[in-house]
């Protein structure tokens, strides 16, 4: 049995087959997400598993190289907690809300959380440790 890190199996299992440069996405509560991306849904009720949350424990094991925010977010605190996050999420493309939702089709999966702010959605490119 694992003792740290993420104990959840699905996510743990999608993490561990990530590639160099395979993309997924962390999101709120309504992000509509494609029927043909598997999705883990880690939502139990309106709040929890927060976005912040969820996205430091994936970068506590993900090397990202890249990631995707709407502009949007700019006008919600999302876009400040991302901010936060600085190095630990690579270079930084912004692109508008309906753009981020397109990019959405082209993901290994998606991670949806409880969290009930807007914008609150992160589109994240893998890299390598070395």
């Amino acid at each position: 049995m694992k003792r740290q890190g993420i104990l959840h199996a699905e996510l743990s299992r999608e993490i561990a087959r990530l590639g160099h440069t395979d993309r997924f996405v962390i999101g709120d509560s309504g992000l509509p997400l494609p029927r043909t991306v598997p999705v883990i849904d880690l939502a139990l009720v309106p709040g929890q598993l927060d976005f912040r949350t969820v996205l430091d424990a994936v970068l506590s094991e993900v090397v990202v190289q890249r990631h995707i925010v709407a502009a949007e977010a700019d006008s919600s605190p999302a876009g400040g907690w991302i901010a936060e996050r600085g190095e630990r999420l690579g270079e930084q493309s912004r692109v508008d809300h309906d753009e981020l939702k397109s990019l959405i089709a082209g993901c290994c999966f998606a991670v949806r959380t409880g969290e009930q702010t807007p914008y609150a959605n992160v589109i994240l490119e893998a890299g390598v440790p070395f």
